[in-house]
C-alpha cells in the first residue's frame, strides 16, 4: 500500500463535500506528474491525506481511500467544463483520474506550519518550497506521524 497527499481547495470541494458524498471521481487534474500518479501508480485501498489548499491556513484534514482502478477523465471530453481539452481524443485520453472515500475528518487540522515545524515531517513534498501538485506521494514515515499527531487510529 502507497500513500498520498490531495489537495483541494475547500470552498471548492473540501473533507466535509467528500463526506457528504462518500465517493468522488478526483477529476480536473491538468498535470502530467500528478496524473501520472492517479494513473500508473494508485491503486486501490491506498490512503491519502486530504490536504485544504488555498485556504487560510492550510493543512491536512482527514483521511481518504483510493476506490476502484483508474479512468479517462470524463471532463476533458466535455465542452462546457473548465477543464475541457479539445487535444484529448475518446480513443487516446490524455487525462485520467482515480475515485476517492470518505475514510475520516480529523479533528482539527494538521496545518501547514505544523508539518514544517515537525522534525520528521518538515521532509514532507508538501513543505518544500515551490511545490505545487496537487498530488503527491507521501512516505509512510510521515503518513504515521500525521495520524499520531492528528490522534487518528490508523487501523479505522
Amino acid at each position: 500500500m502507497r500513500h498520498w497527499l490531495i489537495k483541494s481547495e475547500p470552498d471548492v470541494f473540501g473533507i466535509d463535500h467528500l463526506a457528504k458524498v462518500e465517493r468522488e471521481p478526483w477529476s480536473g487534474v491538468r498535470n502530467y506528474q500528478a496524473r501520472n500518479y492517479m494513473w500508473k501508480e494508485m491503486k486501490p485501498r491506498d490512503l491519502a491525506l486530504f490536504y485544504h489548499s488555498n485556504a487560510k491556513p492550510p493543512g491536512v484534514t482527514g483521511i481518504a481511500r483510493v476506490v476502484g482502478a483508474p479512468y479517462p477523465d470524463p471532463t476533458q471530453f466535455d465542452a462546457k467544463s473548465d477543464y475541457y481539452d479539445p487535444k484529448s481524443k475518446l480513443d487516446n485520453p490524455r487525462w485520467w483520474l482515480a475515485d476517492f472515500e470518505f475514510v475520516g475528518k480529523f479533528k482539527e487540522m494538521l496545518t501547514l506550519e505544523a508539518l514544517k515545524t515537525d522534525p520528521v515531517l518538515s521532509e514532507m513534498i508538501v513543505c518544500q518550497r515551490g511545490t505545487r501538485l496537487s498530488i503527491t506521494p507521501v512516505d509512510p514515515l510521515h503518513f504515521k506521524r500525521v495520524c499520531k499527531l492528528a490522534a487518528w487510529k490508523t487501523g479505522r
